[in-house]
């Protein structure tokens, strides 16, 4: 087996491989270090390598093995997110308020991650606070798409998407407020899944900015992998008030299982999206078809969403006028001035324009709730343009016609504001060469579901064969 194959091998692999000693965590993480110092530079994913803890953890984990011991992902190289809390290794936020900061502790997430035995790798890239939908900041400078180094790799776990796709993180942890982890993974062709608000526990909050739409998950090149990646996360935490109870579910081995008489809907613009690129849509429709080999029949509905603009960035600028607000006097002439301009919109609100927001998020889950009352599982594109160039925020035109800022990422957010739980899937590929994504969103609470579909998708449509080039 060679060192790009090793770099490619599913995570669940890795750690049998790892669990026998077939394979060590030492020869699997070296491989992967030599990969990254080598890609890296090209596409900017890491902003932190951790290189020699990596090698301490990998051995720790070999000796662990060897006893016959460990956890779920024992000795699997691992990344994560530079919004979370990693005790002794430099945690930024994409921010140069933070650019020195060096945390006394993890989140819980990552210490579970770390309990099950992973291999830490280094912080991806992210912009600053996460608050927008590409991957660039003051600190550490851009990620590129490595399909195309001239394309955006999304955001805000723009480093993580970039860094799977290439084949230098086997499991990247990311985060999504308004899409963070299923646009990066729709953009860079690899899978992502947004669990249930809740499903994974956040703490200490002071450190998320996004309090009531964030949740913490998977990025991946196989669904198998985001199932085990979950099972390690999941589960209550005390310390979180939004913490959901555990639900007794292992993931990784119910994913295989195909649901008798699924019910799918799907619909190509949410009943409020007005452009979606063309070959975005064809790949999508093709794609909706082939899950009639397994009897489901996808159904299109008429959807209606009132005000989810209003609704999303009342809440979320104002989340992030909250917990920004103390260091505007001090750090403003070195903070993103798109990020202003969100903080101080959030900062101009009163109750009332809050308590508006409030209740439309209200009418918006109504209307997610009356569809899921008859169907298990709703289909939309994922964003509505593939990856678009670098040096902006967002395509100011799709199909050559004038769009808002949001409309590219139209699909997203709106889960966010309802909480149920959303994957993004590759289903296809532009004329460019540029991965185009799939969602998959779920009823409330229901993970297992998205996870055993977005499986018997990758089965009928897998697309792990091609990998981008950096020679």
């Amino acid at each position: 087996m060679n060192k790009e194959d090793i770099c490619y091998m599913p995570a669940y692999e890795m750690a049998e491989k790892i669990k026998t000693q077939e394979l060590s965590s030492i020869e699997i993480t070296e491989a992967i270090i030599e990969r990254i110092e080598k890609i890296n530079p090209i596409i900017n994913a890491y902003c932190t390598p951790t290189f020699d803890l990596a090698r301490e953890m990998a051995k720790k984990a070999d000796e662990i093995a060897k006893m016959g011991e460990g956890g779920l992902i024992n000795g699997v190289p691992t990344s994560i997110k530079d919004l979370s809390l990693t005790k002794g290794i430099r945690t930024t936020f994409g921010s140069k308020i933070y650019e020195n900061y060096i945390p006394e502790e993890d989140c819980i997430y990552v210490e579970r991650l770390k309990e099950a035995g992973c291999v830490i790798l280094g912080k991806t890239n992210t912009p600053e606070f996460g608050f927008k939908g590409v991957t660039d900041n003051a600190i550490f400078g851009t990620t590129v798409n490595p399909w195309n180094f001239k394309k955006t790799c999304g955001g805000s776990s723009g480093g993580a998407g970039a860094a799977v796709a290439s084949g230098i993180s086997p499991l990247a942890q990311g985060s999504d407020g308004g899409g963070s982890i299923r646009i990066p993974a729709s953009l860079n062709g690899v899978y992502g899944i947004k669990p249930n608000f809740g499903r994974v526990p956040n703490y200490p909050k002071e450190y998320i900015f996004a309090h009531t739409l964030s949740a913490a998950g998977p990025l991946v090149r196989y669904v198998k992998d985001a199932a085990l990646m979950l099972d390690v996360m999941k589960g209550f935490f005390e310390g979180d008030r939004y913490s959901l109870p555990n639900n007794n579910i292992n993931y990784l081995d119910k994913v295989d299982e195909k649901p008798n008489k699924l019910k799918i809907a799907f619909s190509l613009n949410m009943g409020y999206a007005k452009e979606i690129d063309m070959e975005v849509e064809k790949n999508v429709l093709e794609s909706v078809q082939k899950f009639n080999k397994f009897g489901w029949d996808p159904e299109e509905i008429k959807m209606k969403i009132r005000k989810q603009e209003l609704a999303f960035y009342t809440i979320w600028t104002s989340e992030i006028a909250y917990s920004m607000k103390s260091n505007l006097r001090k750090w403003r002439e070195k903070m993103d001035p798109a990020l202003l301009k969100m903080i101080d919109g959030g900062l101009g609100y009163d109750g009332m324009a809050i308590i508006n927001a409030m209740n439309a998020r209200k009418e918006i889950y109504d209307s997610f709730y009356k569809i899921f009352k008859d169907f298990n599982i709703l289909i939309t594109p994922m964003t509505a343009v593939p990856a678009f160039d670098l040096g902006i925020t967002y395509p100011s035109q799709i199909n050559n016609k004038n769009v808002s800022p949001t409309a590219w990422q139209a699909f997203s957010f709106p889960i966010n504001l309802i909480g149920n739980p959303a994957a993004s899937i590759p289903c296809g590929w532009s004329k460019n060469g540029l991965p185009i994504g799939l969602q998959i969103i779920g009823r409330k609470y229901d993970e297992l579901t998205v996870l055993q579909v977005s499986q018997a998708f990758e089965e009928i449509a897998p697309w792990q064969d091609k990998k981008p080039k950096f020679n």
